[in-house]
C-alpha cells in the first residue's frame, strides 16, 4: 500500500469508529454526532511565522486533523502558502532592495491596493525570501528563519508526516482571491486540482476539504472534484432578520469572476454545491453592544440544510476574546462546542484539541 492509500484507508477506518463512538455517547451536538474537527489555521501560526512548513509541521505535532494552506499563484503558475496575494507583511520583501521595483497597485476585491505581489514574482525569487511574523502581538524570534512553501512541498510533508505518524493528515486549502488571480490568467482551480490528480488524491474519501469566500470559483470546482467545498463567509456574508438572530439570506461577493451559476441568496442555494459553510465566529455569537454576545441559530439552520460549519478563527491572545470568555480561551471553544459546531480554525491547535478533549470527557 502506498503511504497516501493508508492515509484514505485510515481515513475511511477512523471516520466510521468515530461516528459510531459519538452516536454512542451523544456528546457532540455536531451535524453526523462526531467530534468537531481541528484545523490548525495557517499552521501553527500562534507559535511560528504562518504558512511555513515549520508551522505546519508544529501543527501536526500538536495533533490537528488538517492543516490550513492558503494558496496565491506566482508569476509563473506556480502556487505557494501565503495568506493573501500580498508579500508584504508575511516575508522580508519590504526590506530587499533588489526587489523594491516590484512594488505595485492593483485591483484586489474592487479596490486598489498597492504592495508587493507574489503573482509579479517568479517562484526562484520567491524562494529568496524569508518568512516573518505579521501579527505584532506575536514572537518575531523565527523571523528569516523559514521559506515560503509550494502546495507541492506542503503535500510532500503530510505525505511524510502521515505515514511517519500513523494517522490521517486532512489538508485544507483555500483558493484565495480567486477573480484576481483569474483576471491575470492565472487560475487557481486546475492547478489545485491537477497538484491533487497526479498524487491520486482528488477522489471522494479523501481528507481534504476546498474552501473559498467566493461561490463562482467553488461552483466551477463542483464539475472538477468530488471532494467536500467550503463555503467561507465574512462579515456581512449572513443576512439576520429584525432580532439579529436568525438567518433569513445570505450574500457572497464574486468579483467579476463569470464561472459557476447565480450567486446563492439562501443556505440552501448554498448547500446544492458546499458540503460546509465557514462563518466568522462573530456571526455566530455577534457582538451587538450588548455584555454578552447575542447567540444565533446560524449552526442550527445551516444544520437543518445539510451544510457542516467550520467557524474561524480562534486564538488564545485576550484582546480577541468577548469579556464574556473571562480572558480564558477555553470558555470560547467550551461555548462553540455546546453550539454544535463541526469544526474550528485555530492559530492554537494544540489549546483547540486541549478543549475538545476537556469537553469529550466531561
Amino acid at each position: 500500500m502506498t503511504a497516501l492509500g493508508f492515509v484514505l484507508a485510515m481515513v475511511l477506518t477512523m471516520g466510521d469508529s468515530t461516528h459510531a463512538q459519538a452516536s454512542a455517547d451523544k456528546k457532540w451536538g455536531t451535524l453526523d454526532g462526531a467530534p468537531p474537527l481541528v484545523i490548525a489555521h495557517r499552521g501553527a501560526s500562534g507559535y511560528r511565522p504562518e504558512h511555513t512548513l515549520a508551522s505546519y509541521l508544529l501543527a501536526i505535532e500538536f495533533g490537528a486533523d488538517y492543516i490550513e494552506p492558503d494558496l496565491v499563484a506566482t508569476r509563473d503558475g506556480h502556487l505557494i502558502a501565503r495568506h493573501e496575494p500580498l508579500l508584504d507583511d508575511t516575508t522580508d520583501v519590504k526590506s530587499r532592495p533588489e526587489f523594491a521595483a516590484r512594488r505595485s497597485t492593483k485591483t484586489l476585491d474592487g479596490k486598489q491596493v498597492a504592495g508587493f505581489y507574489a503573482s509579479d514574482f517568479t517562484l526562484a525569487e520567491i524562494r529568496e525570501l524569508r518568512a516573518v511574523q505579521a501579527n505584532p502581538a506575536r514572537s518575531k524570534e523565527y523571523d528569516g528563519m523559514y521559506t515560503v512553501p509550494t502546495f507541492e512541498e506542503i503535500l510532500d510533508l503530510v505525505e511524510r508526516e502521515s505515514t511517519r505518524r500513523g494517522r490521517p493528515i486532512g489538508i485544507y486549502p483555500e483558493t484565495k482571491h480567486p477573480a484576481f488571480h483569474l483576471a491575470l490568467q492565472l487560475p487557481l482551480e486546475d492547478r489545485l486540482i491537477d497538484a491533487l490528480n497526479r498524487r491520486n488524491l482528488n477522489r471522494a474519501g479523501t481528507p481534504i476539504f476546498i474552501q473559498s469566500f467566493e461561490s463562482a470559483n467553488l461552483q466551477y470546482l463542483r464539475s472538477k472534484t468530488e471532494l467536500p467545498l467550503v463555503q467561507l463567509m465574512d462579515e456581512g456574508s449572513l443576512i439576520y432578520d429584525a432580532s439579529g438572530k436568525r438567518v433569513v439570506g445570505v450574500h457572497i461577493p464574486d468579483y467579476g469572476d463569470p464561472r459557476g451559476g447565480e450567486r446563492p441568496s439562501s443556505l440552501t442555494e448554498v448547500a446544492s454545491y458546499a458540503y460546509a459553510i465557514g462563518p466568522w465566529k462573530r456571526q455566530i455569537l455577534r457582538d451587538v453592544g450588548q455584555p454578552k454576545l447575542l447567540t444565533t441559530t446560524a449552526i442550527e439552520q445551516a444544520h437543518a440544510a445539510g451544510l457542516r460549519v467550520h467557524t474561524y478563527t480562534f486564538r488564545d491572545e485576550p484582546a480577541t476574546l468577548a469579556p464574556e470568555y473571562e480572558n480564558d480561551p477555553l470558555n470560547e471553544y467550551r461555548r462553540f462546542f455546546e453550539l454544535g459546531v463541526d469544526g474550528v480554525f485555530s492559530d492554537f491547535s494544540d489549546t483547540a484539541l486541549k478543549a475538545r478533549a476537556q469537553w469529550q470527557s466531561r
